[in-house]
């Protein structure tokens, strides 16, 4: 998943940055209101974790922006305002989640996956395409019952797949998906990639086909 923090402390913005990106998501991070506005019309993200306090523009004013341009990607915001009143008006404006400074890390990505999952409404748990399983909770693959690792990258681009098997991917969304601004990725790397995972779960009955000047799709076994 691909995550912006919109966030103006920079040490907690960097250790945040750092650890959600241990966790295997793909994060970037901005300073005000005004970038965080900018990233999302640009950019394809999954989730925004916010803070209020920013300087200009505060966290309201992005929240409500967002909403009422119609995008509704999950907010998680995170703030030192500990009255009620802030977390009724966040929440109100179109807030899915509010934390209270200071917090534990280990929380923040709880509530993260947690969010993503009620956001997933209808993909369960694991995810099976012939002998191929995916488990989304641990970020886990196998085939025939036998682990396979999977560089972040990799799980990133099958987790996408697997969701919508038979639907073609575009490679711009693939690329969406795995660039940081600090680190951007080519179709080429893709293709690459994409090559890899095709030899890591060889013989599970799915397989990646590509569609041609398009992206790929997982085809499942039986498939015509």
């Amino acid at each position: 998943m691909r995550l912006l923090i919109v966030e103006d402390d920079a040490m907690l913005a960097d250790g945040l940055v750092r650890s959600l990106r241990r966790g295997g998501h793909t994060v970037d991070s901005v300073d005000t209101a005004e970038r965080g506005w900018l990233a999302m019309q640009n950019e394809a993200f999954d989730l925004m974790i916010l803070d209020l306090g920013l300087p200009g523009s505060d966290g309201f004013d992005l929240l409500r922006r967002l909403r009422r341009a119609d995008n509704y990607v999950p907010v998680i915001v995170v703030t030192a305002r500990e009255a009620v009143a802030d977390r009724v008006r966040g929440l109100d404006l179109g807030a899915d989640d509010y934390l209270v400074k200071p917090f534990a890390v280990e929380e923040l990505e709880a509530r993260v996956r947690a969010l993503i999952r009620r956001r997933s409404v209808g993909t369960p748990p694991e995810l099976r395409c012939g002998d191929l399983v995916l488990d989304l909770s641990t970020r886990e693959a196998r085939v025939g019952g036998v682990p396979v690792e999977l560089t972040v990258r990799e799980w990133t681009i099958l987790e996408l797949l697997a969701t919508q098997p038979g639907v073609a991917l575009a490679k711009s969304r693939i690329v969406q998906s795995l660039s940081r601004w600090d680190d951007p990725l080519s179709q080429n790397a893709v293709e690459v990639h994409v090559s890899r995972l095709r030899a890591k779960i060889e013989g599970c009955g799915a397989r990646i086909r590509t569609v041609r000047g398009f992206g790929y799709l997982l085809e499942l076994p039986g498939a015509p």
